[in-house]
């Protein structure tokens, strides 16, 4: 018998809110998991993919992960992983670090056998570029295989990633697929295999209601899964539909009402009433104690437009307006690189230069759009790449 946590989506280094606390927060949060690993004795911690929220992560986040992952290593848990799409880079991987450190094994084609199940690792993979996986595996040489990867795969929420194309065009036949990427748990069964997503171990987003944990898989006989919450900080969500005058006063009264002592207060604002201004909302939260008070008025964006955005964390709304517009991996790549490096403008330019060389090289005749009605003609992503080296020069 093998078993094993199966975590993921950890966003170390997410200052959401711009807050140092809510950084501090998603560290302890997978500080909690490792702790429940030495404290059950498992025989591994599993750990599919967005170690990191930032492709560059600070030193007190590398400082931190060393810190969190030190008690596997004394306690002789291996701690296996995959590369997500949110530390994803083209020069080395931080978990190749550790890796050298001795804290963590990067899984692969090859598998690492623990007790009497292979692992192997499947890491996150652009969409561009999955016709070229052949899904080949190392056979094992033990009685059970999981493979982990990171991705939105089917049938699941927000798929654009075949589960039957992996699982059935592999040459092993795999006890259990436990992915990341999706922050809601969920499971299925394909192919006669558990699929399974782990959840995020803190909320990244206003959208993620519901509790956060991790899976327990134990491997003996047919791979049982079973759930474990994590004790992470207090969001209160308000969800108000003003009527008539109710306005400011209104929801004031409400984040009043509400126990808001050190949690996230997240107020959504429907229906028709008077005027609301966040920043009195806000100012009030925090003057009841509340870390972080926002307001997401819908009203204001259902006058003006059909785009629906969360003003709970404005830099989460601006990820999720580019990814709707269905760029391709190299014009996402360029968006992520100017908007979000903490390089010197120089570098910004010379970053962006060489990823637009690369993706010329590697994929002159890739469009910019993953989707499209057939209508319009569209770019290739040779013509965009020239135009984004123009304006970075």
């Amino acid at each position: 018998m093998t078993r094993v946590i199966h975590t993921g989506d950890t966003h170390l280094g997410y200052r959401q809110y711009h807050s140092p606390v809510r950084r501090q927060d998603f560290a302890d949060a997978f500080r909690s998991v490792v702790e429940d690993a030495v404290a059950d004795d498992v025989d591994a911690v599993v750990h599919a993919g967005d170690l990191y929220h930032d492709r560059q992560p600070g030193l007190p986040d590398l400082l931190d992960t060393i810190d969190i992952l030190t008690p596997l290593r004394e306690h002789d848990i291996p701690f296996l992983a995959v590369v997500g799409n949110h530390e994803s880079t083209r020069q080395g991987q931080w978990l190749d670090l550790f890796e050298t450190l001795g804290l963590a094994t990067r899984l692969d084609a090859e598998g690492t056998s623990v007790g009497d199940t292979t692992f192997y690792g499947l890491d996150y993979v652009p969409e561009s570029k999955r016709d070229q996986l052949d899904y080949e595996f190392a056979p094992p040489e033990t009685e059970h295989a999981a493979l982990v990867s990171h991705g939105l795969f089917t049938p699941f929420p927000h798929a654009n990633w075949e589960t039957e194309t992996v699982l059935g065009e592999a040459n092993v036949d795999f006890d259990a697929f436990l992915l990341g990427d999706n922050h809601a748990p969920d499971r299925a069964e394909v192919l006669d295999t558990w699929v399974t997503y782990c959840g995020s171990t803190e909320r990244a987003s206003a959208s993620e209601r519901d509790p956060r944990g991790y899976n327990i898989v134990t491997f003996d006989g047919d791979a049982q899964i079973t759930r474990r919450g994590v004790d992470t900080r207090d969001f209160v969500f308000l969800d108000l539909d003003l009527q008539g005058d109710e306005g400011t006063a209104y929801v004031r009264d409400r984040v009043r009402d509400a126990d808001v002592e050190d949690a996230v207060v997240v107020v959504t604002i429907e229906g028709e009433g008077g005027q609301v201004t966040p920043a009195d909302v806000e100012s009030f939260g925090a003057e009841r104690g509340a870390l972080v008070t926002r307001v997401n008025d819908r009203r204001e964006v259902e006058d003006e437009s059909d785009i629906d955005v969360s003003f709970a964390d404005p830099d989460e709304a601006v990820r999720e307006r580019v990814r709707d517009l269905g760029l391709s991996e190299t014009a996402r790549d360029i968006d992520e690189t100017v908007r979000e490096s903490k390089l010197a403008d120089a570098n910004v330019r010379d970053a962006v230069k060489d990823r637009v060389q690369e993706a010329i090289s590697d994929a002159p005749d890739a469009v910019i759009g993953s989707e499209g009605d057939g209508e319009e003609s569209v770019p290739d992503e040779e013509s965009e790449g020239q135009a984004a080296m123009g304006e970075f020069q």
